[in-house]
């Protein structure tokens, strides 16, 4: 017979060698072709949460902060800003935040974690456009029911100091929030909150 003299243990060892190295063979070619598929450092940093320290904002003023490709408004609003907020609830279509485009920490009546800091997504609810900042009180263009917030040009929407829209307008819901947190009393981290990234 042609298995006579065939050392078994010596063939089985032979088999299981040639197997190890062919799989290791398969892993070592497939890794790369599997990590093209894993995001770039580039695309994971575009995605990152952004810190920006909100002590740098004056009374009054809005800076933008870009995070993922999108406009957030920091605004330090004024105590006569937040107290204009409770006179625009007739005016508003979602005085109360019901629609979910907040995180729940700021469904409240300032819509924010801190009253005297807004932050919002500067993107109109409607068609995407970015609202101009209208802080002033009364203007003759907007009319004397208006006591500041943010007008989008485009098609009319109005949006109280809150983000809150307003009642009879093109743009369906409030301005979004985005995930945020404080890492102490100024530093503010966009794009995650307690619960962890967005």
């Amino acid at each position: 017979m042609a298995n006579e003299g065939v050392n078994q243990g010596r063939r089985r060892l032979l088999v299981g060698a040639t197997g190890v190295v062919g799989g290791a063979g398969v892993v070592a070619l497939a890794y790369p072709f599997l990590a093209t598929w894993q995001p770039s450092a580039r695309a994971q940093a575009a995605g990152a949460p952004v810190e920006f320290d909100v002590a740098q904002v004056e009374p009054g003023q809005l800076v933008r902060v870009g995070w993922r490709g999108q406009p957030v408004w920091v605004t330090h609003r004024t105590p006569e800003m937040i107290a204009s907020l409770e006179e625009n609830r007739p005016l508003l279509a979602d005085p109360d935040s019901n629609v979910a485009q907040q995180p729940a920490y700021a469904q409240n009546a300032t819509r924010s974690i801190k009253p005297e800091y807004s932050v919002l997504i500067g993107i109109c609810t409607h068609l995407g456009c970015s609202p101009s900042y209208r802080p002033e009180v009364a203007p003759a263009d907007l009319g004397g029911n208006w006591r500041g917030g943010y007008f989008c040009a485009c098609h009319g929407s109005r949006f109280d100091m809150a983000g809150r829209v307003w009642r009879n307008v093109p743009a369906p819901t409030n301005l979004v929030i985005p995930p945020h947190r404080y890492l102490s009393d100024t530093l503010l981290l966009i794009g995650e909150d307690e619960e962890g990234a967005a």
